[in-house]
């Protein structure tokens, strides 16, 4: 089973709020029209059936505001799991970094290798030639005992997953 992304989340709360929303106006439509109805005419076969329409639709808005309620609330732990994810990882990049004895600029070069930066790029961010950036990359790959750049990034998905 193929879990929802957080857009898919969001666009499916949306959607039933809105379709909550409408069913409060129907409601509010057909409780205002029943009210009518027996003030004027008094209590006939019409007015009982839109009383029993009304009574649906409050039962259909309560319940799709009790499932509006859970899905706001999933969305809220999923966010809090996701940061806590987050900073789990930068402890875990961290706690890597150190345990190979990377120098603060081997650091800096392998965290914008794994944020998806090229060394022409990284190089422009440190204000560093493009060959500096190579072998602190190198430096970094012997360290981490890898061969480049994907098997580096490999090593933190594995942390990731596992």
């Amino acid at each position: 089973m193929r879990l929802p992304t957080p857009d898919a989340e969001r666009r499916h709360t949306a959607v039933l709020a809105a379709v909550v929303l409408l069913q409060a106006v129907a409601v509010l439509f057909f409780v205002g029209d029943a009210a009518s109805d027996i003030l004027h005419d008094g209590l006939g076969p019409e007015t009982l059936f839109e009383g029993f329409i009304a009574f649906a639709l409050s039962s259909g808005v309560a319940a799709g505001g009790w499932q509006l309620r859970r899905a706001l609330e999933t969305q809220r732990a999923q966010a809090r799991a996701l940061e806590v994810a987050r900073g789990a990882l930068a402890e875990v990049i961290e706690a890597q970094f150190s345990r190979w004895g990377l120098t603060p600029a081997e650091r800096d070069v392998a965290l914008f290798a794994l944020k998806g930066l090229d060394v022409a790029e990284i190089a422009e961010l440190r204000s560093a030639a493009a060959g500096t950036v190579r072998a602190q990359m190198a430096r970094v790959y012997a360290k981490s005992g890898v061969s480049g750049r994907a098997q580096f990034a490999a090593l933190f998905v594995e942390d990731l997953l596992g």
